[in-house]
C-alpha cells in the first residue's frame, strides 16, 4: 500500500519518533544538541542531583556566546555574572565530557553560526538548543527549535525530548527580488504581513522561486526569524545550494560518505500532493527594503512608507500596544522614518553576522566614511568569520570607514554583556528583536538588513539603501 504524500516536516519528524501514544506528546530522538552558558547550568545541576551522566556526549556541542565581551577576549571577563556563567559552562563540559569552543578557540562563536560552518548541522536532522533562534538550522532542511532549561536536561539525560507535533504552514515567495532587497527584508516583510503571532503553533516551510534563489547564509536569516512570528521553527528543503555549502566542512561526511549522504538528502522534499494546515503566498516584487518602527518585529514598514495611524490598524486589540510602543520609541503615528537620525549601528547577531553579511556591508561602505553622529559596531558571528573578514581585507574597509570590527559574540543583540545601547538612543540593528530594553535599558531599536544598516552608518539617518546601491 502506498503511503500518503508527506511534507518535508512530516518526513523528518516521523523518522525521529521513538514512541507515540494518543493524547501524549511524542518521544522524539535528537540528532544534535547545542548548548551555551545561559540556559545550561541548571540542566547540569539537575543531572548531578540525580546522579546521572550525559547519555551521548558526542551529540552535544557547547560554545560561549551570550555573555562574552567582544573586546579584549584574551583578558578575564570583567562582568562578574558573565564571567561566572562562562566558567561554569567550561567546568560542566569538562566534567561531563562535552566538546566546548570557549573564548580563544578558533571555532568559538554564536551557537547558531558555528553549527552550520563546522558541518555539524546537516539535512534531515532534529536539532535543539536552549535558545529560541535554533530555528536558524532549519535552513538546511532540518527540524530545529529552541527548548527550555528543563528540556535541555531531558536531552542531556536521554538524547530524546517530549514534544507535541506542531501544525504545518507553507509560505511561498515567488518572483524576483528588487534592487537592494535581501533575505532580512523578506522575513521582516512576511512578519509585517502576518504579525508577530501569525504563525503561533506552526512549523513553517519556506518555498518558491525567491527562496530557491537564496544562498545558504540568506536562508539561515529567514529561518532564524521564523520564531519572531510565533512559529515553532522554519525550514527550507535542501538542494544543490545546500550540498555545495556543506561539502568539505570539518564535521560533515567526507568523500564517498558525502556522496551517499547527498543521495539520501535529495529525498528530503515535500511530496507532490502533500497538504499543509495553512498555505500563504507572497510576491517577491512587492518586497522593498524594510525597517521596524515599534517594539515587536511585526511592526515593520517599507522604508519609504510612513508609520501607520491608530485608525489604520485592523485589529482593535493592537491599538493600546501600538500607542505604548510609539511612546517608548519616541515616534508619531503617520510620520515617515526616512531621514530619522540614528545614534548607533549594530551589525551582528545570529541573524546577520556571517561572512556574506559583512561582505554586503563592505560593498556599500568601501571608500566612504561613517557619519559623525553614529557609532558603528561590526561583530562577526564566529572566529572563523572574523578570520575570513581579515583575510579578505574587509577589516581595512571597515577601519577606513570609522567602523569598529569587534570579536565574536552575541554582543548588542541583547543586553547580557558589555555591549549595550544607552537609554534613549536609536540603534539600527541587524539582529532579530526590538523589544523594550532588548539592547539595553530604554534603548530604541530599528531592525533592518545589513545593507540598510550600512546605509544608515554612512548617512547618519534612516536611509533607503537603493539610493546608495
Amino acid at each position: 500500500m502506498s503511503q500518503k504524500p508527506r511534507t518535508l516536516f512530516e518526513k523528518i519528524w516521523d523518522l525521529h519518533v521513538v514512541k507515540q501514544r494518543e493524547g501524549y506528546p511524542d518521544v522524539l530522538y535528537i540528532d544534535r544538541h547545542f548548548i551555551h552558558e545561559v540556559t545550561s547550568p541548571q540542566a547540569f545541576a539537575g543531572l548531578r542531583k540525580r546522579g546521572i551522566k550525559v547519555f551521548n556526549p558526542s551529540r552535544t556541542t557547547a560554545t560561549a556566546d551570550h555573555n562574552v565581551p567582544t573586546l579584549n577576549q584574551h583578558l578575564p571577563i570583567r562582568e562578574e555574572l558573565s564571567r561566572h556563567q562562562v566558567e561554569t559552562l567550561k567546568k560542566n563540559c569538562e566534567e561531563f565530557g562535552i566538546t566546548m569552543y570557549g573564548l580563544g578557540h578558533p571555532y568559538q562563536g554564536i551557537v547558531h553560526i558555528i553549527g552550520p560552518e563546522l558541518g555539524l548541522t546537516l539535512p534531515g536532522m532534529t536539532i535543539v538548543c536552549g535558545d529560541s533562534h535554533t530555528s536558524t538550522h532549519g535552513a538546511f532542511g532540518a527540524i530545529a527549535f529552541g527548548i527550555g532549561t528543563s528540556e535541555v536536561e531531558q536531552v542531556l539525560a536521554t538524547q530524546c525530548i517530549l514534544q507535541h507535533r506542531p501544525k504545518t504552514m507553507r509560505i511561498e515567495i515567488n518572483g524576483k527580488l528588487g534592487k537592494g532587497v535581501v533575505s532580512k527584508d523578506i522575513i521582516l516583510y512576511i512578519i509585517s504581513k502576518i504579525s508577530a503571532g501569525g504563525a503561533t503553533g506552526y512549523f513553517v516551510e519556506y518555498a518558491g522561486e525567491a527562496i530557491r534563489n537564496l544562498s545558504m547564509e540568506a536562508r539561515m536569516t529567514i529561518c532564524n526569524m521564523s520564531i519572531e512570528m510565533g512559529a515553532r521553527g522554519g525550514l527550507i528543503a535542501p538542494d544543490d545550494t545546500t550540498f555545495e555549502y556543506i561539502k568539505g566542512r570539518k564535521y560533515a561526511p567526507q568523500g564517498e560518505a558525502f556522496e551517499k549522504a547527498v543521495e539520501q538528502w535529495r529525498q528530503l522534499a515535500t511530496d507532490e500532493g502533500a497538504t499543509y494546515d495553512k498555505v500563504l503566498q507572497f510576491d517577491a516584487s512587492d518586497i522593498a527594503p524594510m525597517i521596524t518602527y515599534g517594539t515587536n518585529p511585526g511592526m515593520g514598514i517599507k522604508v519609504t512608507d510612513r508609520i501607520p495611524t491608530v485608525e489604520e490598524l485592523k485589529d482593535i486589540n493592537e491599538q493600546t500596544s501600538f500607542r505604548k510602543s510609539l511612546e517608548y520609541m519616541g515616534l508619531e503615528p503617520g510620520t515617515p522614518l526616512l531621514g530619522k537620525p540614528v545614534d548607533y549601528v549594530f551589525i551582528g547577531s545570529c541573524t546577520n553576522a556571517r561572512i556574506e553579511d559583512l561582505r554586503m556591508v563592505a560593498s556599500i561602505v568601501k571608500g566612504k566614511k561613517k557619519a559623525g553622529n553614529v557609532e558603528v559596531w561590526i561583530v562577526p558571528g564566529s572566529k572563523q568569520v572574523e578570520a575570513q573578514a581579515r583575510a579578505e581585507g574587509l577589516d581595512k574597509i571597515f577601519e577606513e570607514a570609522g567602523f569598529q570590527l569587534r570579536q565574536p559574540g552575541c554582543s548588542a543583540c541583547l543586553a547580557m554583556n558589555e555591549d549595550k545601547i544607552p537609554a534613549g538612543k536609536y540603534c539600527i540593528s541587524t539582529s532579530n528583536r526590538n523589544f523594550e530594553g532588548r539592547q539595553g535599558p530604554k534603548s530604541r531599536t530599528f531592525l533592518a538588513s545589513p545593507l540598510m544598516a550600512a546605509a544608515a552608518a554612512i548617512t547618519g539617518r534612516v536611509t533607503d539603501v537603493r539610493e546608495l546601491v
